[in-house]
């Protein structure tokens, strides 16, 4: 299923770029041509790298709302809106661009006729596919079969409110419930829940609607399956009630059903909607797919290329001090672990005199971060230039050649060494299902003052919840985390 919505969101993404681009020389064609096959292409270099930045900028806020994927729950008033709030918020940032740079050849009459095109190509397009998805899925293409967990008053509405909507093309295959046998509805109660993992392979389950959120133990449990067999879960809010007192218009932005829920689950994103006047909370399987790590890549080649291009003079005089300060390389390289364990060589600046791992398991019971990791605040093994690259990470720097490379990326967790990586727990073993980082969400919590236990939790928070948006601010965070130097040692 998964390889399906990912060539679905690379045709979704295809199309828009074909829209986007229409959208951007037919008024320029216009402009200067004044018919729609030009004779002539004035400032179509400077025109061509706004259309771009513009282009970029824009279907980066799309995919940011997550309109590149298959929310079929998603309505057709709703998307315009967001597809609106895209282009405008694009078009300012072009604007400012413009006005900031003084680029006096743009006309304004293309920029407003540009902005409109991209409005109404882009909001039409979208609704004609949502109308054709719907017609589609009516008629039962791409089903998802669902199970209800759950078979009380509650599951009953949720059951209703997925008949009431075919075009959401969700087929309820039956309920589990501890208590009930027979028939709900005009459906069968398949089994106890402890029978979920025979019951989801046997029907062909996707996706797993809990309707029993105060059962905590249980619901754990289901969670649990759910992330062995790769399963979507979509629990109640713990808030709803069924009643008149519940406001879902109030209710839509407000996050107290996922904190009430407190089942303290780290395997899997977390997102709100509704099915009707249903609210629930969806533990997806978390990772960093799709189009997202496309653009995560992207951003990780410019960035580091553009740094390492800036920062070369500061890379030669870090090495002309390092050699001056103590006898050896200028690089230290040493063995980390990347994304599933695979061994990658690992570049730093040099900062402690040559032959320092040899002393490593004689200072070890003086670590002062408890756990697999390695650290001393006071390391007698670092040299005075290196101590002065510590305090600013300046260090870490080379390690841009990794992120290059493709190794690493700017933000993920840090890159653990194959020893540290052996005395792992199971669960923090997760830490490598993602690329390691140059910077990370605990090295901007508080970096190596925190413990090893409370590192991981950060990592496993990011991994679970990772977004661009999250992406470019740890990478602003980290600035001030640097110039504070809390917890660099």
């Amino acid at each position: 299923m998964f390889q399906g919505r990912k060539y679905v969101r690379f045709f979704y993404l295809s199309v828009d770029i074909l829209l986007i681009t229409f959208s951007f020389y037919l008024p320029y064609c216009l402009r200067y041509n004044r018919s729609i096959i030009p004779s002539n292409f004035p400032y179509f270099k400077e025109y061509s790298l706004l259309f771009l930045f513009w282009g970029v900028t824009l279907i980066f806020l799309l995919n940011n709302y997550r309109l590149y994927s298959t929310d079929r729950s998603l309505t057709i008033p709703k998307e315009f809106w967001m597809t609106i709030k895209c282009v405008f918020f694009s078009s300012v940032l072009v604007g400012l661009v413009i006005f900031l740079l003084q680029i006096m050849m743009f006309s304004r009459l293309v920029f407003v006729q540009a902005m409109i095109l991209l409005i109404l190509t882009l909001s039409f397009w979208r609704a004609f596919k949502r109308i054709f998805i719907r017609y589609r899925v009516g008629r039962g293409y791409n089903n998802i079969n669902a199970l209800i967990v759950g078979a009380g008053r509650t599951a009953k509405l949720l059951a209703k409110e997925i008949d009431n909507q075919p075009y959401l093309g969700i087929r309820i295959v039956g309920f589990l419930d501890d208590n009930k046998f027979g028939k709900v509805m005009d459906y069968s109660v398949l089994g106890k829940i402890n029978d979920l993992s025979d019951v989801v392979q046997q029907y062909f389950v996707d996706e797993i609607y809990v309707t029993i959120p105060s059962q905590r133990i249980k619901v754990a449990e289901v969670l649990a399956v759910a992330k062995r067999l790769n399963k979507t879960v979509r629990i109640l809010a713990d808030n709803f009630v069924i009643s008149n007192h519940f406001d879902i218009e109030n209710n839509e932005n407000n996050n107290n059903g996922i904190e009430s829920l407190g089942f303290g689950f780290p395997f899997m994103q977390l997102r709100l909607h509704h099915i009707g006047s249903i609210p629930l909370v969806s533990y997806i399987e978390a990772g960093q797919q799709g189009i997202e790590i496309v653009f995560k890549r992207v951003m990780d080649i410019l960035i580091s290329a553009i740094g390492l291009i800036l920062f070369a003079p500061l890379f030669a005089l870090i090495a002309f001090l390092i050699k001056i300060d103590s006898p050896g390389p200028v690089f230290y390289v040493s063995l980390r672990c990347g994304k599933k364990g695979k061994v990658f060589k690992f570049y730093k600046f040099r900062s402690m005199f040559v032959g320092a791992d040899n002393y490593k398991e004689a200072l070890r019971d003086k670590s002062d971060v408890k756990g697999p990791v390695f650290k001393i605040k006071n390391d007698p093994r670092v040299t005075r230039f290196g101590r002065l690259l510590r305090r600013y990470s300046l260090d870490e720097l080379p390690q841009l050649i990794n992120v290059f490379k493709g190794d690493m990326s700017l933000v993920g967790p840090r890159p653990p060494t194959p020893d540290e990586v052996e005395k792992y727990d199971i669960w923090q073993m997760r830490r490598l299902e993602v690329k390691p980082g140059l910077t990370c969400l605990w090295q901007v919590r508080g970096r190596s003052d925190l413990s090893f236990y409370k590192w991981v939790k950060w990592d496993l928070w990011y991994i679970d919840n990772w977004s661009l948006r999250m992406d470019l601010l740890i990478l602003l965070w980290t600035i001030p985390a640097v110039l504070k130097r809390k917890g660099a040692y």
